[in-house]
């Protein structure tokens, strides 16, 4: 009788639990919904009060125009944050291979400057960054966009890849050095595939960061000449009217590619903990 009413119980405690989820993803997933239906409005039913839950006569409208004048932000976010992905695990990988697995005086007090710099606010970098870009030409431009992302997103990226680098058995790298590979053979056939996992979390990172960044782009950019997709919804904002639609469109696609990717990594950090653990 006990085993059964603990079954019961257990039984009782996990259906609680999975409608609790259900309604909190339910919660999350309204601004999601509400940004859709908006976006199949058009601009007086967008105004319309009381509001609709459904659009009246759905329209694509709003996706046409915001394909037809800012495709090009989409394709200049892509650039700004794949450069910034691969710029910043370039050098967070080495980085984070050499404190994680050398003695080094210093590994303390670099690990606690990395932590110090993920607390400083982001417009004192964008004002730093303006007067240093502003002295070597690198305002307006990709690669300038690129380097300031890149500079808020290395030092995450090296304390999440040393964090998981360092539970990785020595054992591997002094055999691989014994059998004769170099310091820099080790690194790319041993640690990177084990360390798969912590890579692609610190890339994911990275990537939705740079994708989703507007400070830097407000404040490197005084031209007009390289707008990202976080800046040019923000053109859709006016001081009496706002393009709802317009902007709800431009918002859901600027969330796509992130979306797939988190599915893609997601998918990839399990396969590798996995990999990881047999490996082990």
């Amino acid at each position: 009788m006990s085993t059964r009413h603990s079954s019961r119980r257990a039984a009782a405690i996990s259906g609680l639990n999975l409608a609790a989820g259900l309604v909190i993803v339910a919660i999350m997933l309204v601004p999601l919904y509400w940004a859709v239906v908006t976006s199949l409005k058009t601009l007086q039913q967008s105004y319309a009060i009381p509001s609709t839950l459904v659009p009246p006569t759905p329209t694509l409208s709003a996706y046409s125009e915001v394909l037809h004048t800012q495709g090009g932000a989409l394709l200049t976010s892509l650039i700004i944050a794949v450069g910034s992905t691969l710029l910043s695990l370039l050098i967070a990988v080495p980085a984070a291979h050499a404190l994680a697995n050398f003695r080094f005086r210093v590994t303390g007090l670099i690990t606690l400057v990395l932590l110090v710099t993920q607390t400083i606010p982001g417009i004192v970098l964008g004002i730093s960054f303006f007067k240093i870009f502003a002295e070597i030409h690198l305002l307006n431009s990709y690669p300038g966009l690129i380097i300031a992302d890149s500079t808020y997103c290395v030092p995450f990226d090296i304390l999440v890849i040393r964090a998981f680098m360092i539970s990785l058995p020595h054992e591997l790298l002094e055999a691989a050095y014994v059998d004769g590979a170099t310091l820099l053979g080790s690194l790319v056939r041993i640690v990177l595939p084990l360390s798969r996992p912590a890579i692609l979390a610190a890339a994911l990172f990275s990537f939705l960061f740079s994708w989703g960044d507007f400070l830097f782009a407000l404040t490197l950019n005084t031209s007009g000449n390289v707008i990202p997709m976080s800046l040019s919804i923000y053109q859709y904002l006016g001081e009496y009217t706002s393009q709802w639609p317009e902007l709800m469109a431009a918002a859901i696609f600027a969330a796509i590619p992130s979306a797939i990717l988190l599915v893609l990594v997601q998918r990839g950090i399990r396969g590798g903990i996995a990999t990881a653990g047999l490996k082990g």
